[in-house]
């Protein structure tokens, strides 16, 4: 699993459809989400700090969580199936853990509301992500691939001989 963070929210130039960017934590990858207009003026709330007048459907739901005494733990978006993205809240009360299916888009919502972790599946990183930095990728490229020239066989055999032997503990409390 990867942590992201929400980076913001654009419109797309062609559909002006609202897509929520996550980033993970090294700026490294986006993750374009697609999601309602709604989802988009409740999580754009949150980011700008403006509190609704009456609470929203989101706010309804952390309210729910605080009177009930549950903790968001965290978000997880684990799939990508079809064009469409799959999310779990997970949930817990004492020792009590639930798992909730949600919308990614009202996952983050909340989750942006009670400061929760947002996390996603390395796979759906992988399939559905667009680098933010790609001379850092290629960098990154550049220096596997010298790694790998520069390897021996030897160098596989050498692991785990060591000239010490760290198998016994000394204690000084003689």
């Amino acid at each position: 699993m990867i942590e992201m963070r929400v980076a913001g929210i654009a419109l797309d130039a062609m559909s002006r459809t609202p897509v929520i960017l996550l980033r993970d934590t090294t700026d490294r990858r986006q993750l374009p989400i697609y999601i309602g207009p709604d989802q988009a003026k409740s999580i754009i709330a949150v980011l700008e700090n403006q509190p609704a007048p009456r609470p929203l459907t989101h706010d309804l739901f952390v309210n729910l969580l605080d009177e009930w005494d549950m903790t968001l733990e965290r978000v997880l978006i684990h799939s990508l199936q079809d064009s469409t993205y799959y999310a779990l809240l997970t949930l817990s009360r004492g020792e009590l853990r639930r798992e909730l299916d949600a919308r990614p888009s009202d996952a983050i919502a909340i989750a942006l509301r009670l400061d929760a972790p947002i996390w996603v599946m390395e796979e759906v990183v992988a399939e559905a992500s667009i680098p933010v930095d790609r001379d850092a990728d290629e960098a990154e490229k550049e220096a596997f691939q010298a790694f790998l020239a520069n390897i021996n066989p030897s160098d596989f055999t050498q692991r785990g001989q060591s000239s010490t032997s760290n198998d016994t503990f000394e204690s000084s409390d003689s």
